[in-house]
């Protein structure tokens, strides 16, 4: 099997790390010591905003206000998709008690974590979808308390599709804050008085770090730094379908990488031909993110078999991967990693990252290998217990005392003894020796 690159990227995710790293952590210790007015100079001075941080439900209902029918019945038409699909999600994951041995009964019990903190970012675009992925997904799994912030733009204040979506999804408090100092006040509690449990949400490679560096002290869903998506296409996938599948993920931002695995030389040449002349007549924004994202970080790698493409795919692990090929039954069952798959030309990723239901806050730079992406379950905690008969405990403490002494573990093991004398004086057991 070979592999051949038709175009190789001169960037990796890797790029700019070490510089990243050095910012967020200063950041996370001026605002770790300087509580909330440290958070609010980070405002005033990156985002420009010198308004009040928590949003008032003047200000929410003033957004509402202002925002189309039209708009509205969109985003309750997303909300809805993707809390159905959450909602399945969180009953998939259930309650049971089972008897171990007579005298043994071991359970789990499901509790949603107290405290969220959803990030949605706000900057190039206005994630509205983000909102409802985060926000959303957290009520569904009966989070108490979810703590919602996304930045402002200047003087103009959060977006208003941005700031209905995070009410209509359930948010009980949205903070004007982004980038690192969003992240850092959710940790921390500024403005809530309630410290988050978990912190999730996409963003650009300054949130992520901070998630990354903050982890321990918070659980977090994923390291969402800048989207990902691969498309694998054999000779039946039209190249202009393919080109503006990768177009419409690259436009997210300079350092987003799109990836083409091809069985078709010709499907791949194809591709790199019409990129540049779409990329050309989008609009400003769009079309330098998408320019630079295709030349520093785009890829067209040639392989020879499914099985290959297959070898390669799982090796990148990409946030996105999209199958535009025959067989897709066989591309199902034969891709191990991604964040979210995309079967066959009819559904593409803009699809899943705005309304169709799955939800779009997935892991990045590999970590499709060990993890999916953020779903009810990661808002609820899978806790177990036990109780135990005098007789359940006849039969597993000498095991416990047994094994307890193996590892040297004496104190343990006398947990076993005591209960064993106790509740059963007059019986002899074999309970090991250091």
């Amino acid at each position: 099997m070979t592999t051949t690159y038709l175009k190789k990227a001169t960037k990796t995710a890797a790029t700019g790390d070490m510089d990243t790293q050095a910012t967020v952590r200063d950041m996370l210790d001026k605002i770790k010591a300087g509580g909330e007015a440290a958070a609010t100079d980070y405002a005033r001075s990156l985002d420009g905003w010198n308004g009040e941080i928590v949003v008032s439900r003047a200000t929410i209902e003033a957004a509402t206000k202002a925002l189309p029918e039209t708009v509205k019945d969109d985003i309750r038409f997303a909300r809805d998709r993707i809390c159905a699909f959450a909602a399945h999600q969180r009953d998939s994951v259930r309650e049971f008690e089972v008897d171990l041995l007579d005298g043994l009964v071991a359970g789990q019990k499901i509790i949603p974590i107290t405290t969220a903190g959803c990030y949605v970012p706000g900057g190039r675009y206005a994630h509205a979808a983000s909102a409802l992925m985060s926000v959303g997904t957290a009520r569904v799994a009966g989070v108490r308390n979810i703590i919602a912030a996304t930045p402002s733009h200047q003087q103009r204040g959060i977006n208003p599709g941005i700031l209905y979506a995070m009410d209509i999804a359930g948010a009980d408090a949205i903070l004007a804050l982004g980038g690192v100092q969003a992240i850092a006040a959710l940790t921390f509690g500024l403005f809530s008085k309630l410290p988050a449990d978990i912190v999730v949400g996409p963003g650009n490679r300054f949130v992520a770090e901070a998630k990354r560096m903050l982890f321990g002290q918070i659980g977090i869903d994923v390291v969402a730094g800048p989207t990902e998506t691969m498309v694998i296409a054999d000779d039946t996938a039209d190249a202009a379908v393919v080109a503006a599948d990768l177009l419409g993920q690259a436009e997210h931002g300079p350092d987003s990488p799109v990836w083409l695995i091809t069985l078709s030389r010709k499907l791949g040449e194809d591709v790199m031909a019409l990129l540049p002349k779409m990329i050309a007549v989008l609009p400003e924004t769009a079309c330098k993110a998408a320019e630079a994202a295709w030349r520093d970080y785009g890829e067209v790698i040639l392989v020879d078999s499914r099985e290959e493409a297959c070898k390669v795919s799982d090796y990148y692990a990409s946030e996105h991967l999209h199958v535009q090929a025959a067989d897709l039954n066989w591309w199902h069952s034969s891709l191990h990693n991604y964040g979210s798959l995309f079967l066959g030309e009819e559904t593409t990723v803009a699809f899943g990252d705005k309304c169709s239901g799955p939800n779009h806050i997935l892991p990045t730079k590999g970590g499709g290998r060990y993890s999916g992406g953020l779903s009810a379950a990661k808002f609820l905690k899978v806790l177990t217990y036990q109780r135990m008969t005098r007789e359940g405990a006849r039969v597993v403490a000498p095991v416990a005392a047994r094994i307890s002494r193996l590892e040297g573990m004496e104190a343990h093991a006398r947990t076993a003894d005591v209960r064993l004398n106790k509740y059963f004086p007059a019986e002899k057991f074999e309970l090991g020796s250091l």
